[in-house]
């Protein structure tokens, strides 16, 4: 029986052990938080999934070296502001034949790594390390509804371990070897999902939305392929697909932070309003320090900063993107 300790007792983290137990393994999920752990112990339930009760063979512990040791897997699932503390926390009770999986989507904005590039840096040996990501809302995966998803990794093995880690009925896993390309989609579509939420807010409709989706991700693969992705990537699941389901999601806490933006909320009021870590506003200083550092043009990046950092209004932000300088949709126009 495969061993996994879940490093990080948010909704996300929650969700992936509950699939884990279904598939057979044995699960314990670590809190730096006593008291959280605690109440997971006595109730069975998270306010983050109050839908659901946990298996009772879910195990739990504040105690990092315990999860650790007993492990043959480590699913890193932690907010991605807080990645690098807690890798350096477990660094020490890291063995080399463990897995370290990364459900984390961000961009350190101090150092602009991706959260697998700060795991390389602190616990090593990258062809271990994998990223797991995709259109996947915790919530529809506890209700067991099909979910697709991509395991990233340098090694094929790697991947493919963790492929087969996760796959069940509802629960699908893609193999790539572009993880540059997996993280750099993954963390940008949290910025693009932060302006369409304000479109919503702002009372736009589906046109609006369109645009912003299909204008973002042409905004985060011409990152992604300048920082070395695959464009087939931003192409499928961790870029169109992950930006779809964001942007327009019930589930989505960066919709939501950017639809209270909309409504005239500062950023700290509506990250307050939702309650639950928005890794797009974490995200979006980063995004720009890229787009500034390769050279490239992201207006969305740019003007959703400006409403996040600089107190520019949103509905400003948008007549400032509709009446930018007119252009092709094309880079080369080839007329008949």
């Amino acid at each position: 029986m495969t061993k996994v300790s879940v490093i990080g007792a948010g909704s996300w983290g929650m969700a992936l052990a509950v699939l884990l137990i279904k598939n057979k393994c044995e699960v314990t999920v670590w809190s730096y938080r006593q008291d959280q752990i605690e109440e997971l112990k006595k109730t069975g339930k998270s306010d983050k999934l109050p839908e659901i009760t946990f298996p009772k063979e879910l195990l739990f512990t504040a105690d990092i070296k315990e999860a650790c040791n007993s492990a043959d897997v480590i699913l890193m699932a932690v907010p991605s502001k807080a990645t690098r503390n807690t890798a350096e926390k477990i660094q020490a009770y890291i063995k080399p034949s463990q897995i370290i999986v990364t459900v984390t989507k961000g961009i350190e904005e101090s150092t602009l790594k991706t959260q697998s590039q700060i795991l390389t840096e602190v616990l090593g040996d990258e062809d271990r390390i994998c990223v797991l990501s995709g259109p996947s809302h915790a919530e529809e995966v506890v209700s067991l509804k099909p979910t697709v998803v991509v395991a990233g990794s340098t090694s094929k093995d790697t991947a493919e371990y963790v492929q087969n880690l996760f796959m069940n009925k509802y629960f699908r896993v893609y193999t790539s070897p572009d993880v540059v390309g997996i993280e750099v989609g993954a963390a940008l579509k949290n910025v693009i999902a932060l302006a369409a939420g304000m479109s919503d807010g702002l009372g736009f409709g589906d046109n609006a939305k369109a645009a912003l989706i299909t204008r973002g991700i042409k905004e985060i693969s011409a990152l992604a392929v300048a920082m070395g992705g695959s464009p087939e990537t931003l192409a499928g699941l961790t870029g169109v697909g992950d930006l779809i389901v964001t942007c327009s999601s019930v589930h989505s806490r960066n919709r939501m932070a950017g639809y209270y933006m909309g409504q005239g909320m500062s950023a700290d009021d509506a990250m307050k309003k939702v309650a639950m870590v928005v890794e797009g506003v974490h995200s979006a200083k980063a995004a720009l320090k890229l787009a500034n550092k390769y050279q490239i043009e992201m207006p969305i990046v740019e003007q959703v900063n400006d409403v996040i950092f600089n107190n520019k209004s949103a509905i400003d932000v948008v007549y400032g993107l509709m009446t930018r300088e007119k252009k092709s949709e094309l880079n080369v126009e080839e007329w008949n």
